[in-house]
């Protein structure tokens, strides 16, 4: 049996979506146990309307919120009674406890994880890493790191490749994940020092298959399976291929419903637009894991629904499952050992997170 702990506070629609959400992971995950934590009130509320394994299921009472407005480092610390909080502390003392799931401030989350989690031993720094459709059918592509460290050295890079490689075999079963440094051009010698070191890095580490740089426009293309880059490179990536393709679509149906005839013609294709609307709903792909975390941390979508909170569920289930924290430790065993992380540095990043 995996617990895993569901922060049920935070997001935009919580609680109401995490309930939901957790209730539909209990009823189709035969092998999960989850704790949400909250204010017990509504969540007892909202579960009397839910039908589920009670004994699989308990809650835990948090009577404080930690808002994306708050500083996170100070929030982690001093709102000791908040959901994330308590969350977190859970995580760290319950040695059943495996993951933790959460829609809330992403910088209480890099905080939180730091602080009361911890690192895997050899892991310099964590990344976060989600997952996007591509155009290929049932093919994805992961992008490490996309917010969790605005400055990155070249070794970081490196295990940020080698944890995304492993994520993506244990996880999803992608066999030879295919790696791209995310650059402003394909050649070997495009980009700034930083990528031009990690590239031969990368092109030299024998546990991952590099193949070149990656433009942001191929992105969806299918090519590849990981993009490495800096946080704030990745999370500039994400949110502008998020963005552009909400745009397209909305332009489209205004198209389609300008003239009589297009919306004859619209009703044509009705179905295959409803497709690929469907297939760049990132509800349908759960959040962001972040690798190199001693345990498994999943980061939803702020206005994530319950579709989206169901499917973060599995995505730490099927970590867990596939023993992802103990192949990373094992991986990076023999590299070089990370000392312990710079809390000064911590709370200017996490404060700047993305």
């Amino acid at each position: 049996m995996i617990k895993i702990v569901v922060d049920a506070m935070g997001g935009d629609n919580s609680p109401s979506v995490n309930v939901k959400g957790a209730v539909r992971a209990l009823n189709e995950l035969s092998e999960v146990q989850i704790v949400l934590v909250g204010d017990e009130a509504q969540l007892d509320s909202l579960l009397d309307a839910e039908k589920y394994d009670a004994t699989r299921l308990t809650v835990l009472h948090a009577s404080e919120v930690i808002s994306c407005n708050e500083k996170p480092t100070e929030a982690i610390k001093n709102k000791k009674d908040s959901s994330m909080s308590k969350a977190f502390e859970l995580l760290r003392t319950d040695p059943d406890a495996r993951a933790i799931v959460t829609l809330g401030s992403t910088g209480a989350l890099l905080a939180g994880t730091v602080l009361r989690v911890g690192r895997i031993k050899g892991v310099k720094r964590p990344a976060f890493c989600p997952i996007l459709p591509t155009v290929v059918p049932n093919q994805i592509v992961a992008i490490c790191d996309s917010g969790a460290n605005v400055d990155c050295d070249p070794q970081w890079l490196q295990q940020f490749a080698i944890m995304g490689s492993l994520y993506l075999k244990k996880a999803f079963g992608v066999e030879k994940p295919r790696v791209a440094l995310l650059n402003v051009g394909v050649e070997e010698e495009k980009g700034d020092a930083l990528r031009k070191e990690t590239f031969e890095l990368l092109k030299n580490t024998a546990s991952i298959n590099f193949v070149g740089n990656m433009e942001s426009r191929d992105l969806l293309s299918g090519k590849f399976d990981l993009v490495v880059c800096d946080g704030f490179a990745g999370n500039v990536l994400l949110k502008s291929t998020e963005g552009a393709c909400s745009e397209l679509m909305h332009l489209l149906k205004k198209a389609m419903m300008s003239s009589f005839t297009s919306k004859m013609g619209a009703l044509l294709v009705k179905k295959k637009l409803y497709q690929v609307k469907d297939l760049m709903d990132y509800n349908k792909y759960g959040g962001a894991v972040m690798l190199g975390a001693a345990k498994t941390v999943v980061k939803g979508h702020g206005s994530s629904n319950e579709e989206a909170v169901y499917h973060c569920v599995d995505l730490a289930y099927r970590m867990e499952a596939s023993g992802l924290v103990e192949a990373i430790a094992e991986e990076l065993s023999d590299q070089t050992r990370g000392g312990r992380m710079d809390l000064t540095l911590l709370k200017k990043e996490t404060e700047n997170s993305l």
